[in-house]
């Protein structure tokens, strides 16, 4: 209906031409609404849905258990634009999900909001909060354009999702066609924005990406899969570095999850940093996806006490019955490494067979060895996907993913399992 009287409105200013000063663009599904005035003043209004279904069986000598969820797994909205000097603009996104990957039981939750500079064609301001390059590349990849229902283990152990603060962009144009595209960000290190006593200091960080075979189609290094169908080879390798100088949470993703205090009853936290490399490549349909990251920690010495979750103070570390500071800050902080593989092929009728491999690999002293929600070193994914047009407009997926069971893992009540796990997710998407 949205669609029909946005195509309706803009059909009706052009032709009459009566000297309006905004003009709706003619609307085509999953390329947003845009409106344009005769100042230059322009604003896109977009978004999408995915109501999923996911279904975990557990199967073992003694157990089988299965388990179904059915959720709206994201309502995005997106509103961006430019001022009428094209050099400024702004973007702001919501999720009205309430069950977004950043968020725990909110029904609305604030994603985007920035405004920027471009003082040149090559070099880019923002300011505000988003999705930092600091991440692995697959988290600052469009959600509607994922290969697979869910994103990688990888980034579920690893990714920030959101942070708040400065981030800077710039392209440099090499003899031939080879781009360097370098990052820096400098963030209040606690995920989105915080409204009140930020914890710990800032994180700062950087990437460089290099593009050898020149830019993407489209801007198709930011999608996964390659519906555009790239007439020739497209690659961009990346290596990314992130310190952050005092986490109050196992990544750096919330704040005030976890303090810790000195002899002082002073805040004294855990710095965190996290190293990794990455590549993306397409043809003709064909892309391929690659990833690794790995994070470390230095916990202050000066640590005494710690916070529980009622607001009373412990002094004791206990790990294995014995007082240790170290590994006991550590036993609560994401530490260790992940690789991420994911290849996929788009027919041109738009029907698409992806598959995805990842190795989660955890330190000795990690939250990656909880039974519960990790401690699962390998994951086999297999997918396909319909596409009903090339610009993600609607799309039907489904995939099927074995966990494999080393021992040591749980169930969702805590109790100890030796089953095999399988997980089938199935995710519509309607793009607007």
């Amino acid at each position: 209906m949205l669609a029909a009287c946005s195509s309706m409105i803009g059909h009706h200013l052009f032709a009459q031409n009566t000297g309006e000063d905004t003009q709706v663009n003619e609307y085509r599904p999953g390329n947003g609404i845009r409106l344009e005035s005769r100042s230059g003043h322009s604003i896109r209004l977009s978004g999408f849905l995915q109501p999923s279904l996911t279904t975990t069986l557990q199967k073992g000598d003694t157990l089988s258990e299965t388990t179904h969820r059915f959720r709206m797994r994201r309502i995005r909205l997106r509103m961006e634009g430019q001022a009428t000097d094209p050099r400024f603009g702004y973007r702001f996104q919501a999720d009205l999900s309430g069950t977004g990957e950043e968020l725990d039981g909110n029904s609305t939750y604030l994603l985007d909001a920035v405004v920027y500079w471009e003082p040149t064609r090559n070099l880019k301001f923002q300011f505000g909060q988003r999705a930092p390059f600091t991440d692995n590349r697959e988290l600052w990849m469009n959600s509607y354009s994922l290969q697979l229902v869910e994103r990688s283990r990888l980034t579920s152990a690893f990714a920030n999702i959101r942070e708040f603060g400065f981030f800077s962009e710039a392209t440099i144009r090499l003899p031939g066609k080879v781009y360097l595209k370098p990052y820096l960000t400098i963030t209040n290190g606690d995920g989105p924005n915080v409204w009140g006593h930020d914890k710990g200091g800032y994180k700062w960080g950087g990437r460089l990406d290099v593009l050898p075979f020149g830019l993407f189609t489209a801007m198709g290094q930011f999608n996964q899969m390659d519906v555009i169908r790239e007439r020739t080879p497209k690659l961009v390798f990346g290596t990314v570095y992130s310190y952050n100088s005092g986490i109050s949470d196992r990544r750096g993703r919330e704040s005030g999850t976890i303090i810790y205090l000195d002899a002082n009853g002073r805040e004294t936290l855990p710095d965190y940093a996290r190293v990794g490399v990455d590549f993306l490549f397409k043809l003709k349909g064909f892309s391929l996806l690659g990833e690794w990251m790995k994070s470390g920690a230095t916990v202050p010495n000066t640590i005494t006490q710690r916070v529980r979750t009622d607001g009373s103070i412990a002094q004791d570390f206990l790990v294995d019955g014995v007082n240790n500071t170290d590994a006991y800050v550590r036993g609560r902080m994401m530490l260790g490494s992940a690789i991420n593989l994911q290849a996929g092929y788009v027919f041109k009728k738009g029907i698409s067979i992806d598959a995805r491999f990842n190795r989660l690999t955890s330190d000795r002293h990690s939250f990656m060895n909880n039974g519960t929600f990790y401690n699962r070193p390998h994951y086999y994914t297999l997918g396909i996907s319909r596409l009903a047009g090339r610009h993600y407009g609607a799309r039907w997926q489904a995939d099927i993913t074995r966990v494999k069971n080393n021992g040591g893992i749980n169930n969702n009540q805590g109790i100890a399992i030796q089953a095999q796990e399988w997980v089938f997710r199935t995710m519509v998407t309607y793009t607007f």
